[in-house]
C-alpha cells in the first residue's frame, strides 16, 4: 500500500489529504486545475515538504522525525515535457537513468515493453513528442523504482501522438507490478488507464476508490459532466465478421460493439456514456439499437433539464441521462423494472479501440 497523510499550508492554498492507495495498478489523481494534483505528486516525491507521513509498503519516506530526500526515494517521475539530455542519444539517456540507481532494472524488457528498440542510436532531438515520452518513461523505469509518478504525461501531445502512446501506457498497467500514480485532467485517460481513482477539489479528497464504483456514484461532480458514464470490465465473447461486430460479455449481460482488433477471450473495458443510454418500460420492438438490457432503476438525480438515472444490470451499474419531461412522463421511481437501450459503446483494450456507428 501507499500511505499519504499530508498537510501543506500556503498563503492561498491548503492541502489536507489522508489516503491509502493500492500497491499495484494505476491510481489516477483527477480534479479541476488548482485542486492540488501536482502538489500531491511532488510531496510524494519529496520535491516539496509538508507535515505528515509518506510510506510505500514497508518503507517510510517521511514522518514527524524522518525525511528521505528525493534522490534517495526509489521512484520514477515523468512530467509533461520529456526532460531528456539533448546532447545524448536514446541509449545514453537510458544508461544515465540506470547509473543513478543502486537497483537498476534490466533495460532490455523496458525497451521491448515501450517499443523503442529501433530508436536507441537516435538523438532525442530527432524524436517525435510521443517517442520522447516513451524514452522518458523508459529512463524512469530504468532506475528500478518502487513507485512511478506521472504528471500529465500526455498533456503536451497532439491527438495523434496521444493515440500513439496510450497503448504503451496500457502495457505498463498490465505488465508491470509497480504502482503508478497518474495525474491528468482528461477523463478519457482516466477511463482507459486507471484502476483506482482519487477525486480532489481545493486540496481535499472528495472521494477515493475503485474506478468503476466512483464513476457511477450519483453524488459526485463527475456525473454533472457531459462525458459522465460507466466503465465496465468485460471479455470478448464473440466476433461477427459478416457484420463487423463483436459481442463483449460482462457480469450481468453482454453488449454488441463495433469490430475490434481484440481477440475472443481478451479482457477489455467497455465505456458507456450516460447520454448514450435511454430507458423504456417495455422491451422495444423493431428498433435499430442492438443493445437492450433488462435493468432496475436504483436512483434518480434531478438536474436542471435532465435526470441522471442509476441503473442496475445484475451487479453492474450503468448511468442514463434523460430529460425531466421523459422522466415524469414515464413516472419513474426507484425499484422500477426497465429496459436500458444502449446506443453507443466505446471498447477499450491494450490492442485497440472500436466504437459502433
Amino acid at each position: 500500500m501507499i500511505e499519504a497523510r499530508l498537510q501543506l499550508q500556503r498563503r492561498d492554498f491548503t492541502l489536507d489529504v489522508d489516503l491509502q492507495l493500492p500497491g499495484h495498478g494505476v491510481t489516477a489523481l483527477f480534479g479541476p486545475s488548482g485542486c492540488g494534483k501536482t502538489t500531491l505528486l511532488r510531496l510524494l516525491a519529496g520535491l516539496e515538504r509538508a507535515q505528515g507521513r509518506v510510506a510505500v509498503g514497508d518503507e517510510c519516506w517521511q514522518d514527524g522525525t524522518h525525511f528521505v530526500p528525493p534522490h534517495r526515494r526509489p521512484l520514477g517521475y515523468v512530467i509533461q515535457e520529456a526532460a531528456l539530455f539533448p546532447h545524448l542519444d536514446v541509449q545514453a539517456n537510458l544508461a544515465y537513468g540506470a547509473r543513478r540507481s543502486a537497483t537498476p532494472l534490466a533495460l532490455a524488457p523496458v525497451i521491448e515493453l515501450l517499443g523503442i528498440g529501433h530508436l536507441m542510436a537516435r538523438r532525442v532531438t530527432t524524436l517525435s513528442g510521443g517517442e520522447r515520452q516513451r524514452v522518458a518513461i523508459a529512463r524512469a523505469l530504468a532506475t528500478g523504482p518502487r513507485l512511478l509518478l506521472m504528471d500529465e504525461p500526455l498533456a503536451a501531445l497532439d491527438a495523434a501522438r496521444k493515440a500513439e502512446i496510450l497503448p504503451y501506457l496500457e502495457r505498463l498497467q498490465r505488465e508491470l507490478s509497480l504502482p503508478i500514480v497518474y495525474v491528468t485532467h482528461a477523463m478519457d485517460e482516466v477511463t482507459r488507464l486507471a484502476d483506482h481513482l482519487v477525486l480532489l477539489d481545493a486540496g481535499r479528497v472528495l472521494a477515493a476508490g475503485p474506478l468503476a464504483e466512483l464513476l457511477t456514484r450519483s453524488d459526485l461532480p463527475l456525473q454533472r459532466a457531459d462525458d459522465a458514464g460507466a466503465v465496465i470490465a468485460a471479455e470478448v465473447a464473440e466476433l461477427d465478421t459478416a457484420y463487423g461486430l463483436a459481442r463483449v460479455a460482462f457480469d450481468g449481460g453482454s453488449l454488441w460493439v463495433g469490430a475490434s482488433v481484440a481477440a475472443v477471450g481478451q479482457r477489455v473495458r467497455a465505456r458507456v456514456l450516460a447520454r448514450d443510454v435511454s430507458v423504456s418500460r417495455q422491451r422495444p420492438l423493431e428498433s435499430s439499437i442492438l443493445n437492450v438490457l433488462p435493468a432496475v432503476l436504483g436512483s434518480l438525480q434531478v438536474e436542471r433539464a435532465t435526470v441522471l438515472l442509476q441503473l442496475q444490470i445484475g451487479p453492474t451499474t450503468m448511468l442514463a441521462r434523460i430529460t425531466r419531461r421523459s422522466c415524469e412522463a414515464l413516472a419513474l421511481q426507484p425499484g422500477d423494472a426497465l429496459f436500458a437501450q444502449v446506443k453507443g459503446v466505446a471498447l477499450m483494450s491494450a490492442r485497440g479501440d472500436a466504437t459502433p456507428a
